[in-house]
């Protein structure tokens, strides 16, 4: 599933191995198969319009059209034009009539991020979408039919936000048919390695120059940094510091990252080690303890990977 609906369609990675990300993205592979409205939610930077194009490409619409919106981008009169489009003459400045997103995005996906920043007008208008499949532009009398999917996105709580009235419940309803919750980057640390990787591969590619590799201890910083900023925080430091290596190695200096201080006793290489020793288990899980199958998946010799089974005393458990 880490490879799935990949590169070549011209999209980048959906990339992840911890057992966090594969059920994200077994939920949103099973809900793709629907015209189900979906929910998505997490911190900002987890990769939720990452997940709703892996929704669209996986989907029966994925021949159709993907629109994005971001709710917060827009103030409220802007955010309803663009939302529902507008005729000619329904404002200052409407000199010709104009199709809003949910028209762009028939027969296919309608994006909507920040969901939980959308005003109470446009609200009350969109229920209407959500709930009939139909809507007028700004100054219209026709009623159109909506033909999308919905899928919506936020980093708020809106369970709370419905309870302060400062979002429709019956909206919050029609919204969360189906929700994905996104984990954040310091619940799937054993992503970080393969997401680096992908990341480095993407960043030499606009650079025009192979990638950059890492040290030892910037992998350590990776993997002890708590990354408030998620995937998108991971992604801007890489960029960061490809450019500081100057096409060599890329070290902890070149990251600027908070390492938070090691504990008394433990080793510097503590977690980089437990992540290593989590990946070679549930390699050998996954491959049913064929060490050959193992290290081939692992990118590992049978020698290296004896060696690994000893240092983490790895051993296959009795039936």
């Amino acid at each position: 599933m880490v490879q799935e609906l990949e590169s070549n369609n011209g999209y980048p990675r959906v990339v992840g191995e911890s057992p966090e990300w594969i059920d994200t993205l077994k939920k949103a592979t099973q809900v793709a198969e629907t015209d189900t409205t979906v929910l998505l939610t997490g911190e900002s930077g987890t990769g939720k319009e990452v997940v709703a194009r892996f929704i669209h490409r996986a989907s029966s619409r994925k021949g159709g059209p993907f629109t994005a919106l971001n709710c917060a981008a827009l103030p409220e009169h802007l955010l309803e034009s663009e939302l529902f489009g507008y005729e000619r003459g329904a404002f200052t400045g409407a000199q010709q009539s104009k199709p809003g997103q949910i028209e762009l995005a028939a027969g296919g996906v309608l994006f909507l991020d920040e969901v939980g920043e959308m005003s109470p007008s446009a609200q009350a208008k969109f229920l209407r979408v959500v709930q009939e499949r139909e809507f007028q532009r700004l100054g219209g009398t026709r009623l159109l039919k909506a033909n999308v999917r919905i899928v919506a996105a936020t980093n708020r709580d809106l369970r709370k936000a419905v309870e302060r009235r400062a979002f429709r419940e019956d909206l919050y309803y029609r919204l969360q048919v189906f929700d994905i919750r996104l984990p954040p980057l310091r619940e799937r640390k054993r992503d970080i390695v393969p997401l680096c990787d992908a990341f480095l591969q993407e960043i030499a590619k606009s650079f025009g120059r192979p990638p950059a590799g890492l040290t030892r201890d910037a992998r350590e910083a990776l993997l002890r940094h708590d990354w408030p900023g998620n995937v998108r925080e991971l992604r801007n430091a890489l960029e960061r510091a490809a450019i500081l290596c100057e096409g060599g190695l890329i070290n902890a200096s070149h990251l600027s990252l908070y390492m938070p201080p090691i504990r008394a006793g433990e080793a510097p290489t503590t977690v980089l080690d437990t992540v290593e020793r989590d990946m070679i288990a549930q390699v050998l899980h996954d491959s049913r303890w064929n060490k050959s199958k193992a290290a081939k998946r692992l990118g590992l010799s049978r020698t290296q990977l004896y060696w690994r089974l000893r240092k983490y005393d790895l051993g296959q458990p009795s039936a």
